[in-house]
């Protein structure tokens, strides 16, 4: 196996006495989906805002293509290729789809004062937003209000704009939420399209669609990693089932 674009090591979040996160060790390789599942404070959502430097790390260590990347802001890592997404929806509702892809691109790339310049203002962040937008699948929808657009459009859209940021690592906390399964069945398409280029971590709800887009599984309780490993394993595993999965699954 190639070595990991982010490799996380022992990494620990503490607030007061409670270890939120506690020595959680995560690889991600270019070409996989790794899925990471648990219940609600399960230490999920924890772990990705450590990897996307919205959370330091009370212990461990962050690299990113090798280089130590743990005393990095957010920023300094989005910069460097790591990109994310949130479990809202965090789009100007009011702006063109366009728009908002190439915001995101003209914040990661261009000028930071010029945020709010006019779309036709820098050549290279519209370029990027039209890169974004054909690999989100949303390339069609460029000149549609985000308003408008559905609940899986708008989650489509949260990937197009972390994609303007030209990413090489994609954290996705909770893609799939809300979606039936028309468009969950869109956005797991996308998945597979993403892997090729990128490694992404998963966090999800939707055990189904884990199991099916996953190539690795991590399954955390209590703020602790208790097995990672494919997904055929994963579903075997004694301890997981007794924890997370159930007997039935």
């Amino acid at each position: 196996m190639s070595e990991p674009l982010l490799q996380a090591s022992k990494l620990t979040r503490r607030f007061g006495g409670l270890a939120a996160v506690n020595k959680v060790s995560v690889d991600l390789h270019r070409g996989e989906v790794h899925g990471v599942i648990g219940t609600n404070g399960a230490g999920k959502s924890t772990l990705i805002n450590m990897l996307s430097g919205e959370l330091a790390a009370s212990e461990g260590t962050i690299r990113l293509r090798g280089a130590d990347i743990t005393a990095w802001s957010q920023p300094r890592r989005a910069r460097a290729g790591v990109g994310r997404s949130y479990q809202r929806t965090t789009l100007y509702p009011e702006f063109s789809v366009f728009e908002n892809a190439r915001l995101s691109a003209q914040a990661a790339h261009a000028r930071p004062w010029a945020v709010w310049e006019a779309a036709r203002g820098c050549a290279y962040s519209s370029g990027v937003a039209r890169d974004a937008l054909a690999a989100a699948g949303l390339a069609d929808k460029a000149d549609q209000i985000a308003g408008a657009l559905s609940h899986g459009g708008k989650r489509q859209l949260e990937i197009a704009m972390c994609l303007a940021t030209r990413p090489q690592v994609l954290l996705l906390d909770e893609p799939l939420a809300g979606m039936g399964a028309e468009e969950t069945e869109r956005m797991l398409a996308l998945l597979q399209d993403l892997k090729r280029e990128h490694a992404v971590l998963l966090v999800e709800h939707d055990m189904d669609a884990v199991f099916r887009i996953a190539d690795r599984i991590t399954v955390m309780v209590n703020g602790e990693v208790i097995a990672s490993d494919t997904p055929e394993c994963i579903r075997t595993d004694p301890q997981v089932r007794v924890a997370y999965l159930g007997e039935g699954h």
